[in-house]
């Protein structure tokens, strides 16, 4: 179940909102449990049993390190367990591929259906054992509580990942009020319109626009990385908006990475809770910066190897990643004086960057990746532009402008300025009817339009 979708806006959400304000305090951990499995069990029926056993075994094993009871080699099982889950639902059928590919075998695929979340929720609870280990915080109370803590539907199957220690206060107890609540149905109502009315209008024009052609050779990557970011970014914005309805805040996931001066800015800006993980769970005990450069080097290849194979079983997503391992190590090395110079150039250099490494994710195959590079640079015998082209351009170039800005702090930068003045209680006055209307164009759109995909349930 898609939160852009009718039956969420319109029956479950509703549903569990009423159910949930009527319970007593005691009671709303369960609820929330409860209409959370039912969350994933729609989607996912057959695979709610991986989420259980994932939460159960990674309860117990927090437990027992808790205990000091051979803490260490619980740690390795939890690891192992996590990983080897991973690697089996969503990595065998590519390992095939490969043994296949290599050796001349002609193993059969599998074809294992890959359990929606379970990059993230394997991840949550990976974290959630090595802080127990780390001694960074107890363990929950009760499984319930933990369950509770994993399964929150919210950032269920999409993230972002969220730590324990960032919501342990708030499963014991939560303030809810009218204020917390309206923030959270604003925040939501922004997401879904991000989601809606950009993120599925620019994937339109991306699937639509397939003339050979340099410009559109062009267009089409800008238009993905526009709908991946306002896609992703906006159910982000959808979960921390549910959240504060619930009585939650998880943290930022993203902060305008389009704006970044350099790809280390756009990473410190871009899906922050994933990055933060590799950062702390992987980088950190790797030894960081702080070792030989050889060594630094190894480290950032390592995280940036498995951020890309964190994103999905094909080769052009561990191409992705290691193309921002290099280009890490190249700015870092040769690139930072100079972009600290530029006043432009930098945001330029970036934005370039980024549309490039887009083009990667989104190709199927390195021969894909390899074809569209020579369109983008010249090297295809292909015209610079066509008719084609030129008519979903004009066709789509005012959601394109919309998407730059939006893309940009530029609208709540105007907002904020705005409630300074004498004007700012008009804006008070008509924020609800905004949402409002938001709200029904989002509804409108999904009533009449077929298309509405969520790119990150793919990875």
């Amino acid at each position: 179940m898609l939160f852009s979708s009718i039956s969420f806006l319109y029956f479950f959400l509703p549903i569990l909102l009423l159910i949930y304000f009527i319970s007593p305090m005691k009671w709303k951990n369960l609820v929330l449990l409860f209409f959370s499995m039912l969350f994933y069990f729609l989607g996912e029926p057959k695979y709610i049993i991986v989420l259980i056993l994932s939460g159960t075994l990674n309860y117990m094993f927090s437990k027992i390190i808790a205990k000091n009871i051979y803490r260490r080699t619980f740690l390795v099982l939890a690891v192992l367990y996590n990983v080897i889950q991973l690697l089996i639902f969503k990595y065998t059928d590519f390992f095939i591929s490969n043994l296949n590919g290599i050796f001349n075998t002609n193993i059969s695929f599998l074809y294992i259906v890959m359990p929606i979340g379970i990059s993230f929720f394997t991840f949550q609870a990976l974290g959630y054992v090595i802080d127990v280990y780390n001694k960074k915080h107890e363990p929950a109370k009760n499984i319930w509580e933990f369950m509770t803590y994993l399964c929150l539907f919210p950032q269920l199957i999409a993230g972002p990942i969220v730590r324990y220690s960032d919501v342990q206060k708030e499963l014991k107890e939560r303030k809810m009020n009218f204020r917390l609540f309206s923030e959270g149905i604003s925040r939501f109502v922004i997401g879904l319109s991000k989601k809606v009315l950009l993120a599925n209008v620019l994937g339109e024009f991306a699937k639509e626009c397939i003339e050979k052609t340099i410009m559109a050779a062009w267009l089409r990557p800008i238009a993905y990385t526009l709908q991946i970011y306002f896609d992703f970014s906006g159910y982000s914005d959808m979960a921390i908006g549910l959240g504060l309805m619930f009585g939650f805040r998880f943290l930022e996931n993203f902060n305008y990475p389009l704006i970044a001066n350099s790809i280390t800015d756009f990473w410190r800006r871009w899906h922050i809770s994933l990055s933060t993980w590799f950062k702390d769970y992987v980088y950190i005990p790797l030894g960081g910066n702080r070792v030989k450069k050889v060594k630094w080097i190894r480290n950032l290849f390592v995280v940036w190897f498995l951020t890309g194979f964190w994103h999905g079983a094909s080769w052009n997503f561990i191409i992705w990643g290691l193309y921002f391992g290099i280009l890490l190590i190249l700015e870092k090395e040769l690139l930072k004086k100079w972009l600290d110079k530029t006043k432009v150039i930098k945001y330029f250099y970036t934005l370039v960057i980024v549309v490039i490494s887009f083009m990667i994710f989104n190709s199927l195959t390195v021969g894909e990746i390899i074809n569209n590079f020579k369109d983008m640079f010249f090297i295809s015998n292909i015209p610079l532009t066509g008719n084609v082209t030129l008519y979903y351009l004009r066709s789509y170039l005012v959601i394109f402008i919309i998407a730059f800005v939006a893309a940009t702090p530029l609208f709540s930068w105007l907002i904020k300025k705005i409630k300074k003045t004498k004007a700012g209680v008009l804006i008070d006055a008509f924020e609800p009817f905004y949402y409002i209307v938001l709200l029904t164009l989002c509804t409108a759109y999904l009533i009449d339009a077929s298309f509405n995909p969520f790119l990150y349930f793919r990875f």
